[in-house]
């Protein structure tokens, strides 16, 4: 018999396993931003410069499994560490679960649709540029803010 709720509102998220782990990914690519911080703020703000490895159409990395190293500064994200990123944005499925807010519904695993992330415009998904093209002088310029989750 199974549960009769998703695994996201049933159990914490160091209880996931590793493929419901990273199901739980929307693939916003938000997290994939390039982050600005002054020295004399403690806020992280976003820009919309994406890391080189970003596909900015499809907002999935183009080459996940060996994302570590190729770029080192690149986070992974598990259950042990999730506290240590709180720039993560408030729409973030891990930082949704832990708070136990449960899934928006353009999440994939909700509407069952992987599109309605980029139709909800909650994904970087036209609004982002490659790093590759912009000179780190010029992140400051590009800035964004997020909607309140």
């Amino acid at each position: 018999m199974k549960d009769s709720q998703p695994f996201w509102e049933t159990r914490t998220l160091d209880q996931l396993s590793t493929e419901e782990w990273e199901s739980l990914c929307d693939g916003c690519g938000r997290c994939c931003l390039q982050k600005i911080q002054t020295e004399h703020e403690h806020l992280v703000r976003y820009t919309r410069v994406a890391c080189r490895l970003l596909d900015v159409n499809s907002c999935q990395c183009t080459n996940y499994w060996r994302r570590k190293s190729l770029v080192p500064e690149c986070i992974t994200l598990n259950a042990d560490n999730i506290n240590e990123f709180d720039w993560l944005p408030e729409s973030c499925a891990y930082v949704r679960v832990k708070e136990k807010r449960g899934l928006a519904w353009w999440h994939p695993l909700v509407s069952g649709d992987p599109q309605t992330v980029h139709d909800a415009g909650i994904s970087m998904q036209g609004k982002a540029l490659s790093e590759s093209y912009i000179h780190p002088d010029d992140f400051p310029s590009l800035v964004i803010e997020f909607d309140r989750d």
